[in-house]
């Protein structure tokens, strides 16, 4: 593979020459010298880089994260990898329970506006009880629900109900 032009190269890897170049203004892949042949000619280091960075992208981790690992997995240190990879997880985790949660209230909101009153619907009451911790404009609670007008609730309280 040594000696790929960019074009060969992004090809060889499946993605486009701007998203080389991306990379490369990034800090995560180095600009080639030029060969004899005048052009920038990329490695199989530079292949392992570039299929690390898209492998890391798949699993999450943000160009940040990915810089970051990029040394240690270099210098085939898996500490830092292992560290990484438990923290991603954890946050995926929260992910998935807000996700969870934020579910379970669309689900009720679907059920109100199904089978209960159109004005419950569109006051977005899910009867819940956890909207206590609602922000100062976006409504006052009352036994459990939210009392708020059309377009008066926002996402902080929406997602407040935890």
């Amino acid at each position: 593979m040594a000696g790929l032009t960019i074009g060969k190269f992004a090809d060889a890897e499946g993605v486009g020459v701007e998203t080389v170049r991306f990379y490369q203004r990034r800090g995560l892949l180095a600009q080639p010298a030029r060969g004899s042949s005048g052009f920038r000619e990329y490695t199989e280091d530079d292949r392992w880089r570039l299929a690390f960075i898209r492998r890391a992208r798949r699993l999450g981790f943000t160009l940040a994260e990915i810089s970051d690992l990029l040394g240690p997995a270099e210098a085939r240190s898996t500490g830092e990898i292992v560290r990484a990879a438990e923290a991603k997880l954890a946050a995926v985790a929260g992910q998935l329970a807000e996700l969870a949660r934020l579910q379970c209230r669309l689900r009720r909101l679907v059920q109100v506006c199904a089978h209960g009153s159109s004005d419950d619907c569109l006051a977005l009451h899910v009867g819940d009880g956890h909207l206590g911790d609602a922000h100062p404009g976006d409504g006052h609670l009352h036994d459990g629900h939210l009392d708020v007008r059309p377009g008066q609730l926002s996402n902080r309280a929406l997602s407040s109900s935890r």
